[in-house]
């Protein structure tokens, strides 16, 4: 905890029993924080579980925190940890995807700023899209979807709040901090279902089948050759917090690992650790624990077959956490999932 960070200051977590949110709480209550008011919508009842071992103060709907928060009705709040969002990036419905994810996102960022609360929001990877160059810079966000655009357009949004804020030579200006999220995988996603992890599929496939599924060669790319930015949530945590002890910093941020990994390095991994054998890719292949199908025609020119986190920005805020690679993630991802 930073010098003079109190652990009786109230934390608002939006998307609380989602994955990272539900993290990000663990992870404060870690360091002694239980002032937490948990925000979400529990239509779908059984992410409760997300929720049930952790320490919160106060549960709110989201339906109706932000208009009670705008007026101030929770006191003073140190900061709020934005998770809150509709992750799924093949919802086709784009008004309630924009009003989810940038309208209610523009709302909470007034009332942080009129309060002088901070605010971490998640951001995502997506807002890149089709581009080859992940650098927070406008020059390479092209979005592949209406997910990954509402992502893009609050991130512009907090660019020309700050650009004015810092052109005022404000100095009531709270800290705001977007983060980027690659493929963060790793304990309490049990709920997204098909929009769960790689890491998580590939362990319940192996477990009911005996072999894992990945996608055949597309796009000039072997299979299961596709390459990703895979982190593992306690890393995504870790960065998080870091911020939070750092209110002086401000800004659009990627958090990955800034090393791009192939999918065969997971389904590695998973085969390896479940079986609790060092055998290598090509004679897992041949023993066909991993399964190559079709790349899906659903799925071409709106898939990312590479992403990899430029960490510069990151680094240059003085951030230099140390990221899990996918053998150490997944490992200790395993062993939770084994219990």
């Amino acid at each position: 905890m930073s010098m003079g960070m109190s652990a009786n200051k109230r934390i608002v977590v939006t998307g609380a029993a989602g994955f990272i949110g539900s993290n990000i709480i663990a992870g404060l209550n870690a360091r002694g924080f239980s002032d937490i008011i948990a925000v979400d919508d529990l239509t779908q009842g059984d992410k409760f579980r997300n929720l049930a071992d952790l320490q919160i103060s106060e549960y709110v709907d989201a339906k109706d925190f932000y208009n009670r928060f705008e007026t101030a009705h929770y006191g003073k709040v140190e900061a709020v940890f934005h998770e809150g969002a509709c992750s799924d990036t093949m919802e086709s419905d784009g008004a309630y995807m924009m009003r989810n994810n940038y309208g209610v996102s523009c709302q909470l960022y007034e009332a942080c700023e009129a309060q002088g609360t901070r605010l971490l929001y998640a951001s995502s990877a997506a807002v890149y899209g089709g581009s080859d160059t992940f650098v927070e810079s406008p020059t390479f966000e092209r979005p592949l979807n209406v997910y990954g655009y509402s992502k893009l357009l609050f991130d512009q949004w907090v660019r020309r709040k700050t650009s004015h804020f810092s052109a005022m030579l404000s100095s009531q200006k709270s800290q705001v901090v977007g983060f980027r999220y690659f493929n963060v995988y790793g304990p309490r996603e049990q709920h997204k279902g098909r929009m769960a992890s790689v890491a998580f599929h590939q362990f319940n496939q192996f477990k009911t089948d005996g072999a894992v599924k990945l996608f055949g060669g597309w796009g000039g790319y072997a299979a299961g050759e596709q390459k990703r930015d895979f982190v593992y949530i306690d890393d995504v945590v870790a960065v998080n917090l870091w911020f939070f002890d750092h209110p002086e910093q401000s800004g659009i941020f990627n958090l990955g690992t800034g090393r791009a990994q192939p999918f065969n390095d997971v389904a590695l991994a998973v085969v390896q650790g479940m079986t609790e054998q060092n055998a290598s890719l090509v004679q897992i292949v041949e023993n066909e624990a991993i399964q190559y199908v079709d790349f899906p025609d659903a799925l071409k020119g709106k898939y990312q077959s590479y992403t990899q986190a430029d960490l510069t920005a990151l680094r240059r805020a003085g951030c230099d956490h140390i990221f899990a690679d996918v053998a150490q993630g997944v490992s200790r991802y395993l062993k939770y999932l084994s219990t």
